[in-house]
């Protein structure tokens, strides 16, 4: 293998399996296990991986609703809003965002109760001037990752 690619096949590798071993990896990408060392500590250390946890089927867990809040933030409350949002345990994705709302929440709920609860949670917080709520019907891809290019 040519090592100027080995960083992006080492990712490419983990993605397929986060839980593979150093000698799976070396053998998988033709180098040594101290080289698989190496290179995996170093895009740690750079921040490249931040870490490694399972892939949660949250339906299968009785999180049936997923909803997509947008939320227009009060003046310059804006970054502390997305923080207490990113706070909340059923909130899997906070963007701050352009456009017509200044933030984008994706949350998973038990039922629409559950979702209901927070919403009202939610609107009761001074720094949300504005609200839209949409229920998601069908995930068509979610909390897919990609491949790095190696060309």
């Amino acid at each position: 293998m040519a090592y100027e690619n080995i960083d992006a096949e080492l990712i490419n590798e983990l993605l397929g399996d986060g839980r593979a071993s150093l000698r799976s990896l070396a053998e998988e990408l033709d180098v040594s296990v101290t080289t698989i060392s190496n290179h995996l500590q170093e895009l740690e250390e750079e921040g490249v991986i931040t870490g490694y946890t399972p892939i949660v089927d949250y339906d299968k867990l009785g999180y049936d609703v997923t909803a997509v809040l947008q939320l227009k933030a009060e003046g310059g409350s804006l970054p502390d809003l997305a923080e207490r949002l990113g706070a909340h345990d059923q909130m899997i994705s906070v963007y701050e965002v352009t456009g017509n709302y200044d933030i984008i929440a994706i949350g998973k709920f038990h039922d629409t109760d559950h979702m209901n609860t927070l919403i009202k949670e939610l609107l009761g917080d001074a720094d949300i001037a504005e609200s839209a709520t949409s229920v998601v019907l069908n995930a068509t891809a979610e909390n897919e990752q990609f491949d790095l290019n190696t060309d």
